[in-house]
This record gives C-alpha cells, sequence and structure tokens, in this order.
C-alpha cells in the first residue's frame, strides 16, 4: 500500500479513484465496511483504491480539551487498513491552517489533485470542514456536478447497539477486552516504540519493555496475560499496566511487558502486544523480594496458559 501526504502524490495516470475518507481510529467493523465498499468499487472500475484519512484526530487541533485517547498507534491503523486490500493512503496533515478549510474546498481539492473521482465512500454522519461544514448532503450535491457517487454507509450495530470509536473506548477503559476486540473484529493489542526504562525489572530478574503509549486509551491498571511477535517468533508475555506503586514514588503511568523465554535488546523496536486475561490488579508490596515473588507467580501463571 502506498503512503503519500497530498493528492497530487498518488500519480494515478487516467485510472479512476475510489475514495473512503474517515478518520479511521481503530478501523472498526463500521470502518472496514466503509473501506471494503471502495475496494469493491475499484476493483470493479479498474479504479484506484484510496484512503483518505488525518495524521492525529481533528480535535487535537479543533478542540484539545475534547480530544480522544487513540485506540490505535499510527502504525496499527496503517496495517489494519493495508489488510483490507487497499492501494494506496493518503495521511493529510491535519493543522490549524488545514482546519480552515470548507467541507467544499476539501473535496474540490481531492478532486482537483486526483483526477477523475468514481466514488466516494462514508459514514452516513460523517462530517467533515470548518465548522462542519462537509457532510453527506454536501457530497451529493458535489458528486452531481463532479459526476461521482457517493455512498453514505449507516452505522453497524453489535449487541443492538452501534458500534464507534467511542464505545470501543469506553470498553477498552473499562476493561471489557472481549467486547472491544468483538467491535474492532481482531484481537485488542497495544503497541508503542520500546524505550529506555529505570531497569528495576531486570533487577528483579524480569528484565521489561517499557511501551512508548502517550495518547493511547488503555485498559485499567493491573497485570495481564500477553502475547507478541518479535523476528519471526511468538511470545507470551506478563503485562504490567500501571503507576508501579512499589518501586517508584512517582505516580507516572508505565506499559511494561516481560517477554517469556526472550534473551536480547528490544530498544527502538515498536512492539504490538496482544493483550488477554487480567491475572491481577496492581498492588503496592511491602518490599521488592515481596514484589519478584508476585511477578514470579505472575510469569507462571501466563506460562501455564501457553
Amino acid at each position: 500500500m502506498k503512503i503519500i501526504r497530498a493528492a497530487h502524490e498518488l500519480g494515478n495516470g487516467s485510472r479512476k479513484v475510489c475514495l473512503a475518507i474517515g478518520v479511521f481510529d481503530g478501523v472498526h467493523l463500521g470502518h472496514q465496511q466503509i473501506i471494503r465498499q471502495t475496494v469493491s468499487d475499484a476493483r470493479q472500475h479498474d479504479a484506484v483504491a484510496l484512503v483518505v484519512t488525518f495524521d492525529r484526530h481533528p480535535n487535537v487541533i479543533v478542540a484539545p480539551d475534547k480530544a480522544p485517547l487513540q485506540i490505535f498507534s499510527r502504525s496499527q491503523k496503517i496495517h489494519a487498513i493495508a489488510a483490507l486490500g487497499v492501494d494506496a493512503l493518503l495521511e493529510v496533515p491535519f493543522d490549524k491552517a488545514f482546519s480552515e478549510r470548507s467541507g467544499d474546498d476539501f473535496v474540490r481539492s481531492l478532486a482537483g489533485g486526483l483526477g477523475k473521482i468514481y466514488s466516494i465512500c462514508v459514514g452516513a454522519d460523517f462530517v467533515f470542514g470548518h465548522k462542519r461544514s462537509g457532510n453527506v448532503d454536501l457530497l451529493r450535491r458535489l458528486g452531481a456536478e463532479l459526476s461521482f457517487q457517493v455512498h453514505g454507509h449507516a452505522a453497524v450495530a453489535l449487541d443492538g447497539e452501534t458500534v464507534s470509536s467511542t464505545r470501543i473506548r469506553e470498553a477498552i477503559r473499562s476493561g471489557n477486552l472481549d467486547a472491544a476486540s468483538q467491535m474492532l473484529s481482531r484481537p485488542y493489542a497495544v503497541c508503542g516504540r520500546v524505550v529506555r526504562g529505570d531497569q528495576i525489572g531486570s533487577q528483579l530478574g524480569f528484565p521489561t519493555a517499557n511501551l512508548e503509549v502517550a495518547g493511547l486509551i488503555l485498559p485499567p491498571n493491573g497485570v495481564y496475560a500477553a502475547s507478541t511477535h518479535f523476528q519471526g517468533r511468538f511470545y507470551r508475555a506478563a503485562l504490567n499496566v500501571g503507576t508501579r506503586p512499589t518501586v517508584s514514588a512517582k505516580p507516572e503511568l508505565r506499559v511494561e511487558a516481560h517477554l517469556l523465554d526472550f534473551a536480547g535488546s528490544l530498544y527502538g523496536v515498536e512492539l504490538e502486544l496482544e493483550i488477554g486475561s487480567k491475572l491481577r490488579p496492581e498492588r503496592r508490596f511491602q518490599s521488592a523480594v515481596e514484589l519478584r515473588e508476585q511477578i514470579g507467580r505472575d510469569v507462571a501463571a501466563v506460562r501455564e496458559m501457553a
């Protein structure tokens, strides 16, 4: 899948383009329906299937106090979109100047940069552009003028409720990871680059990979069974989400994973960990010895799940 930052970079020649436009955080069941419609249109009409999204949530710029924590890291989002058979991804830089562009101007600029648009697919309630000036009705008016079709897909329901990024965040925040996984149609996972920590895990005999997860929604603090793949191998892991009250007086949230039977360095690697069962809540221990013994029991519990 080709990744571009401006419409003219697509270089599609005379081929038509089918677009899916959205924020697509989580690439959940509803998003997948929109993207699959776009891919289907493209395959039927010898067109390029292009997903148009943004390099950050729009609220980061237009309403910072309402900007949600994200379900997926950038790489998770890209991989999930690519897995749906998309040809290219236009990742629009969403800055203050872009936020002031009208919905009409945005669509016309896409048409100018891409050439012939065959179809645009969005969620039925999707709004875009300055002061939310763009919606399905605007797209249909522009479609009639510029000769492209418009698909406004209704939301997908699961268990009688609408699937949405907001609902998935609530499920993750409350610890209902099975529900989150169902709405994502893939096991819920947290992803981040491994950064250097304070080596306390190594001192206790259980070295950990510390994940950079700023801006991501996380499950409740506690110890979880997890798993990951690295360099073609599968590893089970004991994952701690929390502030490490036994070893740190500063309540700083950390996500740390001890990979069972792994030896080597992970610094700088982007690691994705599927989170499974919660083993226990996080708590303060009376000593480092007591903590080490409990970590040993946690690791044993993960091993028994193999």
